[in-house]
């Protein structure tokens, strides 16, 4: 029984990746595309369970939204829109929420507004930020081209970027998973009482530890190893963050998982937890720390 259910998590888990290997390398609009199939699906499952703790949030305005959230966020990226209008989504959003909840028959109540206007925040702006992130250029980084200047020119920096942080939290989940169950000993939360704080610090390491083979991989100089290693521990830290802000969401309503999508995993919010929190990390870190080090 208990190998099967090892069965299905493996292939599930590969058929995902292989999924998200395609996305990331295809970029564009084809990546914006599944990102908000993603998004809703995610979404979906994420008001099912506040639904369960006895919220009514507004679900579709919510849904809405973060689809033009993230089409806004493309076309900003590209140049076609201006920046103001991806901006101002969000604010928009927010008061179109709080308006179509109090103008219902029955009055939204505060916890009503505030589980969707965080849906909004924590499944359409965050994971905007993957699309920042792959849409990255050298003339976006021309301030920081000497850490970047030996990428293999089959890779595009926005592609290289995504990849790499992808590759990061991949190797938290897996270390945090396989040496807390070897190692762990300490609780790290009640929140979610199977992670462990051996099981936290060696996910961190092992997410470091792919950051400086990436470096390795376009001969970074010293400043640039020691950017990947620091990256790789906040993404490696926001990775176990996003799973336990998803494990106090199922906490509260009372499920063991957000869904049944995924064979061996759960549902598609069980699966993309660890991805939310990092984008914004990696996109504001390279935007704003690698000028200050080359300075």
């Amino acid at each position: 029984m208990r190998s099967g259910f090892y069965s299905k998590r493996i292939v599930s888990g590969l058929i995902a990746g292989m999924f998200g290997i395609l996305v990331v390398g295809f970029g564009g609009i084809w990546f914006t595309f599944a990102l908000g199939l993603i998004v809703h699906l995610a979404l979906l499952e994420y008001f099912r369970m506040t639904e369960f703790a006895g919220i009514r949030p507004a679900t579709k305005t919510t849904l809405l939204a973060c689809q033009i959230l993230l089409i806004t966020t493309y076309f900003d990226s590209q140049g076609v829109f201006p920046k103001e209008l991806a901006n101002a989504v969000v604010p928009l959003s927010g008061a179109a929420i709080c308006g179509w909840l109090l103008l219902q028959p029955i009055t939204g109540s505060i916890s009503d507004i505030a589980t969707s206007i965080f849906g909004l925040f924590y499944l359409g702006y965050l994971p905007s930020y993957w699309i920042r992130l792959r849409s990255l250029t050298f003339i976006d980084l021309s301030s920081s081209i000497k850490l970047i200047n030996n990428l293999p020119t089959i890779f595009t920096v926005g592609f290289f970027v995504t990849f790499v942080s992808c590759l990061m939290i991949v190797a938290s989940d897996i270390g945090s998973y396989y040496f807390g169950r070897i190692l762990g000993k300490n609780p790290l939360t009640p929140v979610s009482p199977s992670k462990t704080v051996e099981g936290a610090v060696c996910g961190i390491i092992c997410s470091v530890g792919v950051g400086l083979l990436s470096g390795v991989f376009i001969k970074s100089d010293a400043w640039g190893l020691f950017f990947v290693a620091i990256l790789g521990a906040l993404v490696g830290f926001f990775a176990i963050v996003g799973d336990l802000i998803e494990s106090m969401i199922k906490r509260d309503a009372g499920v063991k998982d957000s869904g049944n999508v995924l064979p061996g995993h759960g549902g598609i919010l069980d699966r993309i937890d660890s991805y939310i929190f990092t984008p914004a990390i990696v996109y504001f870190l390279i935007k704003l720390i690698i000028p200050l080090l080359l300075v």
